[in-house]
């Protein structure tokens, strides 16, 4: 079974939802980027990579290499907000499957464009954020843990 439901790839999908990635340099320093490229594939959050040197790509290679985890923050037009922690698994940098993508990205965006690398991320767990949900699902896990001036 899915980890994604079809409503949150409809979501991640749809060129307006706003797309970011979280990721840690060996130094342990936090770099947050938004990256349109973030898809899904078969149960995989796929990201392209069009800079070689960006910090996202050296921190990524970083992580697969200890074992390190990223975070995807998805923010759906209707302002549902999502949280996607994941581990990545794969780098792709050459092969047919990168020179089909290339040539795609080459098309659509109608100027050069560089493909560094397919990053393929494999999600650990996804929960929404929205405000709502999120004080909904701590009231009913913890009733007894409220404000005075609520009671």
């Amino acid at each position: 079974m899915s980890i994604f439901n079809s409503e949150l790839i409809k979501i991640i999908e749809d060129k307006d939802t706003l797309k970011s990635i979280a990721t840690v340099s060996r130094d342990g320093i936090p770099h947050v980027v938004y990256k349109q490229s973030l898809h899904i594939e078969e149960d995989m959050v796929v990201f392209y990579d069009l800079i070689q040197s960006s910090q996202v790509n050296k921190n990524l290679v970083n992580s697969i290499w200890f074992n390190g985890k990223v975070a995807i923050s998805i923010l759906a037009k209707d302002k549902r907000n999502f949280l996607i922690t994941g581990r990545p698994v794969k780098s792709v940098t050459a092969g047919k499957n990168f020179e089909n993508i290339y040539s795609k990205l080459q098309d659509k965006k109608g100027k050069e464009v560089e493909l560094s690398a397919i990053w393929y991320i494999e999600p650990i767990t996804i929960r929404e954020e929205t405000y709502e949900t999120r004080r909904k699902e701590e009231q009913e896990k913890y009733p007894y843990i409220r404000h005075l001036d609520l009671i």
